[in-house]
Parts: structure tokens; C-alpha cells; sequence
């Protein structure tokens, strides 16, 4: 009766760990594009779009832009995949991904724009 008792213990244990560890691969904080130059995990910045700074490489799947940071840097962001439809229209775009070759290498983009949340017939 111990023994299962034991071998309950254990496989919980065992659970909360690897909850715990893959709970911290999730977290990725919210950094300058300074802050994500000095870092080597993966890192969350965020900023607006320069206006024109867009191309999108289509043989090879590669959006690329330029963005500004809250700390006015600007730096280069590559993201392998299309570019986000309501781009032109974001407020603020939140890049997650790590500072590689010289440049913002994005895993995904995350565009947030206002007019999904106001209220219909209200003014921009």
C-alpha cells in the first residue's frame, strides 16, 4: 500500500515540474529593443510601423519592416510568414522573437488595432 502511495507522490512531482518548466518557456517579457539586443531567449518588443518600410519577399514567404520602439530606436523586423492584413491600421504592433544577425527575428506578430473595440458610429 506504501509503495503506491510513493509512485502517486512521484508522478505528481513529476507533473508540477514539467508544468513549471514549460509555464516558463511561455512567459517571454516584454522588452526595449536595447534590452532585446542583449538578450538571447526569446523576448517581446513592441512599437509602431514606420510608414513605407515594408517589403514582402514572396518566393520566400519573408515580410520585413521597420519599426520604433517606446524608447524611439529603430530596427529592423523579419518575420517568416505574410504580412497581417490590418497592418496599415495598427496603433501598436508587438513583435515575439530574439535580436539575431542583426536584426529583429520574429516567431509572430501581433498587430493591435482600435477599431475592433470601439463602438459602432463613434469617431476614430
Amino acid at each position: 500500500m506504501k509503495s503506491k502511495y510513493i509512485v502517486g507522490i512521484v508522478i505528481i512531482v513529476v507533473f508540477v515540474i514539467f508544468a513549471i518548466i514549460n509555464l516558463s518557456k511561455s512567459l517571454t517579457p516584454y522588452v526595449s529593443f536595447e534590452e532585446a539586443k542583449k538578450s538571447h531567449s526569446v523576448v517581446q518588443v513592441k512599437g509602431q510601423r514606420v510608414d513605407g518600410s515594408e517589403r514582402f519577399d514572396v518566393e520566400h514567404k519573408v515580410f520585413t519592416f521597420r519599426m520604433v520602439d517606446e524608447n524611439g530606436e529603430e530596427f529592423e523586423v523579419v518575420y517568416n510568414g505574410v504580412k497581417p492584413a490590418n497592418l496599415e491600421q495598427a496603433t501598436e504592433i508587438v513583435a515575439i522573437g530574439k535580436f539575431e544577425n542583426g536584426r529583429f527575428e520574429a516567431e509572430q506578430l501581433l498587430v493591435k488595432c482600435p477599431s475592433k473595440y470601439q463602438a459602432e458610429g463613434a469617431e476614430s
